[in-house]
């Protein structure tokens, strides 16, 4: 999470935008998840699936990890609404565009997107300019998790309401943060309304990853330190867990990816399947 060299989103934000749509525009159907807005805000160069990042093959596993990982988190979303939640919280939301693509009946959720103040000004002037607006229904939370800046108050202040149930995503960005950040993130969520969900992914330590993706995962590690967003820290499964027991969660659920590829990729023909680089837990307060 670099400071921004340009007027753009950062690198990974793009990079998982780029890759949500190369999935529709590229992988077969069935598509675990329709997403071409961020690529419409990103608006790369149009030789953009010449990138080393986007070849069809070499990114299939990543590619596939980021379309599961946000379907694990937007379906439990979609079920916690109709169960009655009106509160959606994004963190590290980058070029997420669930508030885009939200059906009418589901606008009685409020979406709060946390990100980078650079990230966030960005976005809501593209969001402009593609003609989307930045609706009622969304709130744009400009915050840096590493700057002492409390991004819960500045969450209230957007409008949070702390005494209702809400679900928090947390995709992709505890490896980027210190562990007692992270910790702190879990407990301050684990300590809100009960019924509250939060959908997490963390990277797991190298010794977890299969013997196939350890020569990309060192390489994918060096090319975060290169460009200043080094990989911070690891979870196991367990470790994970503890860490949401510990912070107050009650209900605790591992989705690993073969979870992942047995409920979004089984049968496909073209293999595609989710990397074991990462992997999800959902609590519940």
């Amino acid at each position: 999470m670099t400071k921004l060299l340009h007027d753009g989103p950062e690198p990974t934000a793009e990079r998982v935008a780029l890759w949500r749509a190369l999935h529709v525009l590229a992988d077969p159907q069935p598509h675990v998840l329709d997403d071409t807005i961020g690529l419409e805000l990103a608006a790369p160069p149009e030789d953009w699936r010449s990138r080393g990042d986007m070849h069809l093959h070499g990114s299939a596993r990543a590619r596939a990890s980021i379309v599961a990982r946000s379907r694990v988190t937007e379906d439990a979303v979609r079920n916690e609404v109709a169960s009655g939640t009106s509160q959606y919280v994004i963190l590290g939301a980058g070029l997420d565009t669930f508030a885009q693509r939200i059906k009418n009946s589901e606008t009685v959720i409020r979406v709060f997107e946390i990100d980078k103040p650079d990230t966030q000004q960005w976005k809501a002037r593209r969001l402009k300019e593609c003609g989307y607006g930045v609706p009622d229904h969304l709130k744009l939370v400009p915050v840096d998790f590493e700057k002492g800046v409390d991004w819960f108050d500045a969450l209230l202040a957007a409008g949070f309401n702390p005494n209702l149930p809400a679900v928090f995503s947390l995709l992709g960005v505890t490896l980027y943060l210190r562990g007692e950040t992270n910790a702190a993130i879990l407990r301050r969520i684990g300590s809100l309304a009960t019924g509250s969900v939060l959908c997490a992914s963390f990277m797991v330590p190298m010794e977890l990853v299969e013997v196939s993706e350890q020569l990309m995962r060192r390489k994918t590690e060096q090319g975060a330190r290169s460009r200043g967003t080094p990989f911070v820290s690891f979870y196991s499964p367990q470790e994970f867990m503890r860490a949401c027991r510990d912070a107050g969660f009650t209900d605790i659920a591992h989705v690993s990816a073969a979870d992942m590829a047995e409920h979004y990729f089984k049968n496909r023909r073209d293999g595609l399947h989710p990397s074991s680089l990462e992997e999800m837990v959902i609590a519940r307060v």
